[in-house]
């Protein structure tokens, strides 16, 4: 019963609760139980909330004994990046500077989660402040890809992607700055969907780059990352930047129906340093969703080169100025035996950030500095007009573009971590999208040397419907989402 339920796609667990097929509390009990087998061998988490997982799950049974409605997610057990505030829980982002950090305040997109009836099994590893591409700047230990524990998971949202891909949870919330969702997804074999900027209330996200962050979602199956995103998404006055629309009806796009839809592929995107298996695979998938009556044809987004340049100039100035809040002061790690208020500031950030944070806060400043933010900053900011041009021109000719989610499969634990250049390179392929506030999903598309690999699609903004249709379709078709890691004794394709 219990191997049943682990690998289940939520919209299903969802569904057998409510019918009272099987109760939530149950549900809860086979995932923590395996959360606390299989924990210390993935590091998936930094904080589980093994009591309130239960509680909320007999919340769940009471109501339906009681015959009163219960959320679209009764039931189903779910993670949540630690960057995502949660009332009375510990949010850490991942950071020393905030390891006792209580907030005293829940995030929108956590609060209509639970809203929705998901069950909250704890708070998920990442990169320290979401700054990294192999959940391996986490301040307090790297997350291990389940389908190789010598390997990453992808980041900065590793811990989410492990926990989902391992069975140890049905749905995860994630943040995507520059895919941050989609690369950890396309590399544990799960699926991961980065909404249009503004579509979900960042609204107690801990800010890294306030301009591009969104919350997204990492899901075993595409109608998954539908039904949690319609349950998180939509206008919310807490969020200056909250796009004043609903949440979308995916659900109903869902119905493997794609033959006229034109999709691009940009050659940009098929570069020297992709790996031929992720050549493959993605080739392959590309075929595949031409085989269901897509229109397919090459485009060209010239700019794309310069988005990563660009990227690494406007992300690391916004958190240059976000991060400034940590100096000890007000909450969060505070240095003891300072000489005086200068001193006090200095030690607090030096002992709280790590070596990743320190790096991106002083090429933010440096950006921002006086005599240099012509240069860089601005210089930047235009690149990043002309990116969002090029999408808007070839919108005009598609209704989806393809293209690899990361140029690599997981490589191995410590291979990148002191070389940053080699490292920022593993989201060569998704930092244009977030420059542009786009939609785009990453979903399984087959293994190349037993390792997941990742399709990315793409839409205009708020789009997320036609996404999801070709995303779903191709998933249909294909069943790549049912491969699994070796962690039960080999990989189960079913």
């Amino acid at each position: 019963m219990e191997e049943g339920l682990w690998y289940l796609p939520a919209y299903v667990l969802a569904a057998r609760v409510a019918r009272r097929e099987v109760s939530a509390a149950e549900v809860a009990e086979v995932h923590l139980r395996r959360l606390e087998r299989l924990e210390p061998l993935l590091q998936a988490f930094i904080t589980t909330t093994p009591e309130a997982a239960l509680e909320a799950a007999r919340r769940v049974d009471l109501a339906l004994g009681r015959g009163d409605p219960v959320g679209p997610l009764a039931g189903v057990p779910a993670a949540v990046k630690d960057n995502l505030c949660t009332l009375g829980v510990r949010t850490t982002a991942g950071s020393r500077i905030l390891e006792r950090f209580v907030p005293p305040y829940e995030s929108t997109a956590t609060a209509r989660l639970w809203r929705a009836g998901a069950v909250p099994l704890g708070k998920t590893n990442l990169d320290e402040f979401a700054m990294g591409s192999s959940t391996e700047n986490s301040a307090f230990f790297p997350t291990r890809n389940p389908w190789d524990l010598g390997r990453v998971p992808g980041g900065s949202s590793g811990g989410s992607a492990a926990a989902v891909a391992a069975g140890l949870a049905a749905a995860a919330l994630g943040s995507d700055t520059g895919g941050s969702v989609r690369q950890p997804a396309a590399l544990c074999g799960v699926v991961g969907l980065k909404p249009t900027y503004g579509l979900v209330s960042r609204f107690g996200l801990i800010a890294f780059a306030s301009s591009l962050d969104q919350v997204g979602v990492i899901a075993r199956t595409v109608r998954d990352a539908a039904l949690v995103l319609a349950a998180i998404a939509g206008h919310d006055p807490l969020d200056s930047t909250s796009a004043p629309v609903g949440p979308p009806d995916c659900e109903s796009a869902l119905d493997g129906e794609v033959e006229g839809l034109r999709l691009g592929v940009p050659r940009e995107y098929w570069l020297e340093g992709l790996e031929e298996g992720v050549r493959r695979k993605v080739a392959e998938a590309i075929e595949v969703l031409a085989s269901l009556g897509m229109k397919v044809e090459e485009c060209s987004l010239p700019h794309t080169e310069y988005a990563l340049p660009a990227y690494y100039i406007l992300a690391p100035a916004e958190a240059s100025s976000n991060l400034a809040r940590y100096d000890g002061v007000r909450y969060g790690h505070r240095a003891s035996g300072a000489s005086d208020l200068n001193d006090m500031y200095c030690r607090s950030r030096r002992e709280g950030f790590g070596a990743e944070v320190k790096r991106r806060v002083m090429l933010g400043t440096y950006a921002l500095s006086s005599g240099y933010y012509d240069a860089y900053y601005l210089k930047a900011q235009k690149v990043r007009t002309l990116i969002r041009r090029e999408f808007e021109q070839a919108f005009e000719r598609f209704d989806v573009l393809a293209t690899p989610t990361s140029p690599t499969t997981a490589f191995p634990l410590g291979e990148r971590v002191a070389d940053p250049l080699k490292m920022y390179l593993s989201d060569v392929l998704t930092v244009p999208v977030s420059l542009a506030g786009l939609p785009a999903v990453s979903v399984p598309c087959g293994l190349s040397g037993g390792l997941p690999v990742g399709l990315q699609l793409i839409a205009p903004p708020l789009a997320e419907a036609r996404l999801l249709r070709a995303a779903s379709a191709f998933e249909q078709a294909t069943g790549h989402h049912r491969a699994r890691p070796a962690l039960d004794g080999g990989v189960d394709r079913r």
